[in-house]
This record gives structure tokens, sequence and C-alpha cells, in this order.
């Protein structure tokens, strides 16, 4: 009996209870006309955290470095030709000249290095030698008969005599003896176009002359002398044959 008077006072109560606890709600919780109920918020299963990506490789080895290869040597600069002076080049020509047997030549070539540079050493130095080469050519021609070959060696040791170059203390002659030598020529070949002259070979005398003239062209003896001679024999040439 007990039992049943509580079961039935728990059955009044409930009621009771219920709506007390919903006028409670409705004082709380705003209601919205037409709003459904929400739903029960469905349970979900713990979000675990993102699994990290795997972390990069590490950067491949580099291989090792080879060093740069070495450079192929570079060839040694050309030589550079040195740059003769017009001086020294006419001395070379004139060294040239005389180891060739041209003394006269040499001469010159020296000549014209002593004009571009004064006081050439070299040119100091051969200049009296080639002088004494020059003189004794002069006197081979005269023993040998070549009469035009001797006086033109001759006077032209004599003009190269001047030059400043010369040392005459160095010299084995003087140039009085040489002068000498140079008028007994021109003596001797004056004689010798006279006696021809007189045996009425008056071409002969005229060549012999002009020997003179060829290495004196101011000897004025022989000059007259050629010219009296030429005009005789351009009237000779116009008497009549004789019959």
């Amino acid at each position: 009996m007990k039992n049943r008077f509580l079961l039935r006072c728990l059955l009044v109560a409930l009621p009771a209870v219920a709506m007390s606890g919903c006028a409670f709600l409705q004082r709380h919780l705003p209601w919205v006309p037409g709003a459904k109920p929400a739903a029960a918020p469905v349970a979900r299963p713990p979000a675990h955290p993102a699994a990290k990506p795997p972390p990069p490789p590490p950067p491949a080895a580099k291989p090792p470095s080879q060093p740069p290869a070495p450079r192929p040597a570079e060839p040694p600069p050309a030589a550079r030709t040195p740059v003769v002076s017009p001086a020294d080049k006419a001395y070379a020509d004139g060294k040239k000249a005389m180891e060739e047997g041209g003394p006269e030549r040499a001469l010159e070539w020296f000549s014209l290095a002593w004009k571009e540079r004064p006081d050439h050493p070299g040119v100091a130095q051969e200049f009296d030698g080639a002088l004494i080469a020059l003189k004794k050519n002069g006197d081979a021609a005269y023993v040998q008969g070549k009469p035009e070959d001797a006086g033109k060696r001759w006077t032209a040791t004599l003009r190269y005599m001047n030059h400043p170059a010369v040392k005459p203390k160095s010299l084995p002659f003087t140039r009085a003896e040489v002068q000498g030598q140079v008028d007994r020529l021109s003596a001797q070949l004056m004689d010798q176009g006279l006696m021809e002259y007189r045996k009425g070979n008056i071409p002969g005398a005229i060549a012999d002359w002009k020997i003179i003239l060829a290495y004196d062209p101011n000897h004025k003896e022989a000059a007259q002398s050629i010219r009296t001679a030429s005009t005789q024999l351009e009237n000779l040439k116009k008497l009549p044959p004789k019959k």
C-alpha cells in the first residue's frame, strides 16, 4: 500500500515539474515562431592534428669541383725587328761593297752614312781602309796598261781625301803624291796623242786625249787639242779623194 501511495504522488507531481521547467526555459531562451528546435549536435570524433609533411630530402651532395684546366702557355712575343737608321743602313751597304771588292762604291756609302750621322764610329774606322784600297786599285790598273781606270781611281782617291772622316796620318801616301801620279799620267797621254797626230793618225790622237777628259773633265789642254784635231779631221773629209 505504501508503494502505491508513493507512485501516485510521483505521477501527480511529474506534470507540475514539467510545466515549471518549460516556463523556466521560455523565460531564459527566446522562442522564434516556426523555428524548429535545434537538432542535438552530433558527436564527432576528436579531430586529430594533420600529419606533418615529411621533411624534404637533403640536397644532393655536389660533386667535388674540378680545378680549372691550366691555360695553354702563350707563345713568347715575336721579336721585333730592330729599326735600322739610314746612317747604319748606308754603313752596312758600304761594308758589303768592300767585301765585294768595290772600295769606291764603299766610300760612296760611307760618305752617305757620315752625312746622316756625323762622327759615325763605323765609318770613322773603315773609311781610311777603303781609301787605301781605292788607291791600290789605281796603281794596279796603271801597271796593267789601263790608263783610264788608273786615272779615275786616282782622282777619286784625291776627292775622298778631303772627307772629314779621313785621318791623313794613317794613310801611306800624301795628297801631293797622288796628284803627281795623275799629272804624270795626263802628260803621258798628251804626248802620246801628239805623236799620233804627227803621224797623221788624228782619230788615235783624239782617243788618247779623250782618256784624260774621262777622269779630268777640266783638263783644258786636252779639250783644246781635241777641238783642233776634230776640226782638222772634218776638213780632211771634205777634200776630194786623190786620183
